[in-house]
């Protein structure tokens, strides 16, 4: 597996397949990812998951909106390719390796890179907030 950039990690008490699941519903991430304001598919592959996505972002400065593809591995991972927006990249994976029944390890790494105008330092903070946050909210949403 290729290593993006940082990596964070979480346990959640669900299992395997309703974590990988509940990031197959592009539609209904921005009920319960905060800082998603949108998520819209453009291009849906075969099986009619979401391939291309386009997402706008409460960055607190300022709204930024990306594209990615992503590519499908059940129940294991699934990889986003960056495709153009506000960021220079913003490409990774979410990993789901199953600990028990109902417990699962959910790992983020994210390579993101907002721009050359951005510090090495404030870079790497945004991409801990931001990986962070999303494993934060993944765990809040399962376990309710």
């Amino acid at each position: 597996m290729p290593a993006y950039g940082e990596c964070h990690a979480v346990e959640i008490q669900a299992p395997r397949e309703r974590c990988y699941a509940a990031l197959l519903d592009a539609e209904q991430l921005p009920r319960w990812q905060r800082a998603l304001r949108s998520a819209r598919v453009l291009e849906r592959d075969e099986q009619g998951r979401p391939a291309v996505l386009e997402y706008e972002v409460d960055a607190r400065i300022k709204i930024v909106r990306y594209r990615i593809r992503q590519r499908y591995f059940p129940p294991d991972r699934i990889a986003s390719e960056y495709l153009g927006g506000d960021f220079r990249d913003f490409g990774g994976e979410w990993r789901f390796e199953a600990l028990g029944e109902d417990r699962t390890r959910v790992e983020l790494d994210l390579a993101i890179d907002p721009g050359r105008l951005v510090p090495g330092p404030v870079r790497s903070l945004i991409a801990d907030a931001v990986m962070r946050r999303a494993l934060g909210d993944l765990k809040a949403h399962l376990e309710a």
